[in-house]
């Protein structure tokens, strides 16, 4: 039969359609991963009037709204769980950050998502807040993964001067900078530079880590003056450091459209723990006044367990790939990095057990979570463990305390069911005390320890008290 030219182009054209399809399918998807540091469950646009975040509520609107983002209660616990895919407690970083004086870092036989990405044929990049290791170069993002690096190894410095107690913490890919500028707007226009130099056909890697809202609160006055409604004047600088960040991510993706990287690019964006509710988190550089953070409706903030501190407001974007909507299901922090890998077409070779899981299913498309537990922290002194909807957080300095809430009928845990079901308790309590004996001594109070008997004094054995004992008799 003889065909005519134009039936055999349909024919070639409903041929080839499956195989493009699979192409699409198969390629790699660039990846911009944004984290906000201190920022409060309700202080984005789509949760608050108040503060105006068009960006960030854009993305939310057109992608998946997150309810039940799990993190750590501070920022280098639930960096070190992004990066592992494996709670803290497994390698010592479970227990507040790490400070300025501070000689540790996220263990070296750990491997990172950007060295598992970039064996995947990424492009690695962080621009912004490390805080995983700075004492030691060998702890450094160039050294872990990181083909590029811009921004602070510590994180909380000045927003002008770029310093911490007087000393610059501001690199370039190893090296110290001394460059004028507001962190925030240099941070995005880095992104910015760094997306316009790069070749759309090479997948790329972009940890977008900002340092804002972090204390001490500063903005410039322009963005300041936008929130003037506001009669707190702490509130209205944290209100106008926010929007100074949802303005540079507008860039940023205004970057990615204009080299026609966007329709494929995955965006994530979360706070690395809470908004601050207490003075003790605010940070090393004095602060005067009322915390402006706002975590409603959950209770507390930073460095709790309580929902305040741990479920952070979140989202993820990819056109055409993540249905717009509200996702209220469980997942944590060290979900991210199976689930990138698998996004990715990386190989997990290498790793220690992860303890996340692959949640695209239920991130892409709201279906039920495959996670079943949570594991807010285990630390020598407290815990908090959530199974289904039942949550225990135990407290064992004294005063002790023992509480039990239905996080799903009432996540601003006011009603404490403990005394009403003892056998849910003791279940709970056992796994956490299970998980406590797989639990590494925490490295901030062995650094903490240490520095209180001299750097010369043997190195304590710490939190582990039987052998803290023994080695003191």
């Amino acid at each position: 039969m003889i065909r005519s030219p134009l039936r055999l182009a349909c024919l070639a054209l409903a041929l080839l359609a499956p195989v493009a399809a699979q192409a699409q399918a198969a390629r790699k998807p660039h990846i911009l991963y944004i984290v906000a540091d201190d920022l409060g469950f309700a202080d984005v646009g789509f949760r608050s009037p108040e503060i105006a975040t068009p960006t960030i509520d854009q993305l939310a609107r057109e992608g998946a709204e997150l309810e039940q983002f799990y993190v750590q209660p501070m920022c280098t616990p639930t960096r070190a769980a992004l990066m592992t895919g494996r709670y803290p407690m497994r390698y010592g970083l479970q227990s507040f950050v790490i400070l300025p004086e501070q000689n540790y870092g996220i263990p070296l036989d750990e491997k990172l998502l950007p060295q598992i990405l970039k064996e995947a044929g990424y492009s690695t990049a962080i621009i912004g807040k490390w805080h995983l290791g700075h004492a030691d170069r060998k702890l450094w993002p160039k050294q872990r993964g990181f083909d590029y690096q811009y921004g602070a190894l510590i994180g909380e410095i000045d927003y002008n001067t770029h310093k911490v107690h007087g000393v610059t913490d501001w690199y370039r890919n190893n090296r110290k900078l001394d460059e004028p500028g507001y962190v925030t707007t240099l941070l995005g226009k880095d992104a910015v530079r760094h997306i316009r130099q790069h070749d759309p056909a090479k997948p790329l890697f972009m940890y977008l880590a900002f340092t804002a809202p972090h204390t001490p609160f500063q903005a410039p006055k322009e963005y300041v003056d936008r929130f003037n409604s506001i009669a707190d004047p702490n509130r209205r600088t944290y209100a106008a450091m926010i929007n100074a960040m949802d303005e540079q991510i507008g860039a940023v993706l205004a970057e990615l459209s204009r080299k026609g990287m966007r329709e494929d690019t995955l965006v994530i964006f979360h706070s690395d723990n809470g908004g601050v509710t207490s003075a003790a988190f605010a940070g090393q550089i004095e602060t005067k006044g009322q915390l402006p953070a706002r975590n409603t409706p959950l209770r507390n903030g930073k460095g709790s367990l309580d929902e305040g501190g741990t479920r952070a407001v979140a989202l993820a974007n990819w056109p055409g790939r993540i249905k717009p909507g509200k996702v209220d299901q469980p997942m944590h922090v060290v979900d991210m990095l199976p689930t990138l890998a698998a996004r990715a077409g990386a190989s997990l070779a290498g790793t220690k057990p992860l303890d996340g899981v692959d949640v695209w299913q239920t991130l892409s498309r709201g279906a039920p979570s495959p996670r079943t537990e949570i594991v807010y922290n285990v630390e020598m002194f407290r815990a908090a463990l959530r199974q289904g909807d039942w949550k225990l957080n135990l407290r064992a300095t004294l005063p002790a305390k023992v509480e039990l809430y239905n996080i799903a009928k009432d996540p601003g845990e006011t009603t404490n069911l403990a005394a009403e079901n003892a056998p849910l308790v003791a279940a709970l309590q056992k796994r956490i005390d299970d998980l406590s004996r797989e639990m590494k001594p925490s490295l901030f109070f062995q650094e903490t320890f240490k520095s209180y008997l001299g750097r010369h004094a043997p190195a304590p054995v710490f939190p582990n008290d039987d052998a803290f004992f023994i080695q003191g008799d």
